[in-house]
């Protein structure tokens, strides 16, 4: 009978490095700077590492194809290297991967690593699908944008729970403001100069009713994960170590855009991948229980959808909520400590990882000037793709409890 994952292993390192528009560095420089901060956190060699877990997503604009990029930069020692992508989740999947492998006691020690480097494409956000996405994906998505698709989303949610297209805007600025004032403590975020909720509300409008500053932009960045299992960690001498208490992935069956039930104003795969990630990591109130998060706000009406999704909000009321100061890192619930997407950056095969390096920090009381006191729990969000075809993943960490 499935246990689950919960303290079956331990984060023993981390590395992350600064996201932005990084021209004077190539991916690989980039994997090798994220690595070498993760090997000294946790202790180790190379030599140590038994097995690996790549993840990139534009490969054809980034390393390439395979996984031999990682294993060739980063000199390890002719062992097996997997190459994972998942859109958005790709950084989790590859944290996935590696938390398995030692979960199932096949590796002692393993590796995750994400990248991307999107600056250098030419295109001011992600390179166009064209022919890579798939035969039927323009079936599914015919003229696609993702503002629009997002913009879509805010409109069906306003019109559900009636909520006025002002207090809407407002809430959603908050939203923005509060990443932005995060990511100003953050020095290795991509964006550091705060805005007020003013300023959002009056930016030129991308899809009504998002605005320049309820957008993320892309950045190029790494991050890494050295993980193992709970016992070695101890034999290694860790304390106070961080564990994962559970990791779940859900995605799209193409109910949402295929047939009438969904009405566009929320997440499905959110909805269903955080009860399972509640259940097996053992918590029962998420609201009280969760001490911090990081969410995948590419917009930030999918942050504010996102509260409901995560049974954290009630439906209709993650607006009160936020405007309560309620998500703030002064409130209740912190989210986005680090910037999140918006301000410390967005380069995909990395973002999950560098999701979980902020709570890794903060765990280990080692996040500077937006350290929060006394985690318990903490939990990552990604979503790649859009609103009514995605693939949702969450992680919860916290300090182990043997």
């Amino acid at each position: 009978m499935a246990t689950g994952i919960r303290d079956k292993v331990a984060i023993i390192g981390m590395g992350c490095t600064r996201f932005g528009e990084r021209w004077d560095v190539g991916a690989e420089k980039l994997m090798l700077e994220a690595f070498e901060e993760g090997l000294t956190d946790a202790g180790i060699a190379p030599a140590d590492i038994q097995a690996a877990w790549f993840g990139t997503c534009m490969d054809e604009v980034n390393v390439g194809k395979t996984a031999m990029p990682l294993a060739t930069t980063l000199r390890l020692p002719m062992i097996p290297v997997t190459r994972v992508e998942n859109y958005c989740a790709t950084g989790t999947e590859a944290f996935r991967g590696a938390c398995y492998a030692v979960a199932s006691g096949a590796y002692d020690i393993c590796l995750a690593l994400g990248v991307e480097k999107l600056k250098d494409t030419g295109y001011g956000g992600l390179p166009a699908g064209g022919s890579n996405t798939g035969s039927l994906m323009w079936q599914w998505w015919p003229n696609l944008t993702a503002p629009g698709s997002f913009a879509q989303l805010a409109s069906a949610y306003a019109a559900k729970y009636r909520i006025p297209d002002a207090d809407l805007k407002r809430a959603m600025a908050h939203v923005s403001a509060k990443s932005h004032e995060n990511g100003a403590m953050n020095p290795k975020a991509h964006l550091r100069k705060k805005v007020s909720e003013d300023q959002v509300m009056a930016a030129p409008i991308v899809a009504h009713p998002l605005g320049l500053f309820d957008c993320c932009g892309v950045s190029d960045g790494s991050a890494c994960a050295i993980v193992t299992t709970p016992e070695i960690a101890q034999k290694m001498g860790k304390k106070d170590f961080v564990s994962v208490k559970a990791l779940q992935l859900a995605l799209s069956s193409g109910e949402e855009i295929g047939f009438n039930d969904w009405d566009g104003d929320h997440f499905m795969t959110t909805a269903k991948c955080s009860t399972a990630a509640y259940k097996e990591a053992g918590i029962d109130n998420p609201r009280e229980e969760i001490s911090m998060m990081e969410l995948h706000d590419c917009f930030s009406i999918t942050e504010l959808v996102t509260y409901e999704d995560l049974h954290i909000s009630q439906r209709g009321r993650a607006v009160h909520d936020i405007m309560d100061g309620f998500y703030d890192r002064g409130g209740q619930l912190p989210c986005q400590i680090d910037g999140g997407l918006k301000c410390f950056g967005h380069p995909i095969g990395a973002s999950g990882l560098r999701m979980l390096y902020e709570m890794y920090l903060q765990f280990h009381g080692r996040a500077g000037d937006r350290q929060i006191q006394n985690p318990q729990l903490g939990m990552t969000h990604n979503l790649g793709g859009f609103p009514f075809q995605n693939i949702c993943s969450i992680a919860i960490v916290g300090k182990y409890k043997g």
